[in-house]
């Protein structure tokens, strides 16, 4: 991140096609964080999230728990039918497409050959 300009999102509306197309300069995910952040959210976020507000009684008042359960993330198919996270991680030369149906319990992780561009 030290070489990357500003952080930066940017939101690009096409409504010929129907999409939202969500662009953010962040730090980018290898394939096993895609796996352990978005592939098990769905089944883990919840029981994280129940055991944080056992953990600190004070936990509902709490504005660091916002957004560390995948709540934001998934709140996506409440308006889309399908969504497809393209990212690269620093930390890999790889860049790897993750895509999610909202109507299906499983995803696809695929390598990315070539730029991503948007």
């Amino acid at each position: 991140m030290k070489d990357a300009p500003e952080l930066e999102i940017r939101i690009k509306p096409d409504p010929d096609n129907s999409t939202i197309t969500i662009v953010d300069i962040g730090i980018g995910m290898t394939k096993q964080d895609l796996i352990e952040s978005l592939g098990t959210i769905a089944q883990s976020g919840t029981a994280k999230f129940i055991n944080a507000l056992k953990d600190n009684k004070d936990a509902l008042s709490d504005n660091n728990l916002i957004g560390q359960f995948g709540v934001g993330f998934y709140s996506a198919f409440l308006v889309a039918e399908k969504v497809i996270v393209s990212t690269k991680s620093p930390k890999s030369d790889r860049q790897f497409v993750w895509e999610g149906e909202a109507d299906s319990s499983s995803y696809i992780i695929r390598e990315e050959s070539g730029e991503i561009r948007i």
